[in-house]
């Protein structure tokens, strides 16, 4: 089993920035393909960005590119993965969901069996 906790998320105005954190544990994490999924109220809940194993490969939502990074912490008691957000806007306001799969791919497109509680993210106007 793997557990996922998300923090960081709050309220901010829009264009201002947000960085969200996910901590895993149960499994090796360096064997585990990450990502971060939102769902807005009344929408179905969407892939935002995902990251490889070992960190070389990302993938990005179209309407999150070049505003949001995903990074991963394979490190020994680090094992972590992050979201900055940046240049927010208000539509991104949702609940963003911590994802872990040890197979994921691809990423965008991929089933994963593991998934946190959600972190609220509002982006006020």
């Amino acid at each position: 089993q793997v557990q996922l906790v998300e923090s960081g998320g709050g309220l901010v105005q829009a264009g201002g920035s947000l960085s969200l954190s996910c901590a895993a544990s149960g499994r090796v994490f360096s064997a585990l393909d990450m990502a971060w999924f939102r769902q807005a109220p009344g929408r179905e809940r969407e892939f935002v960005a995902g990251i490889s194993k070992s960190g070389v490969t990302t993938n990005y939502a179209d309407d999150v590119k070049g505003r949001f990074t995903i990074s991963r912490a394979n490190a020994k008691n680090k094992n972590t993965v992050n979201l900055q957000m940046n240049s927010l806007k208000v539509e991104d306001t949702a609940v963003y969901y911590c994802a872990a799969d040890v197979a994921a791919w691809p990423l965008s497109r991929a089933t994963f069996d593991y998934w946190g509680q959600g972190t609220r993210v509002t982006i006020s106007s």
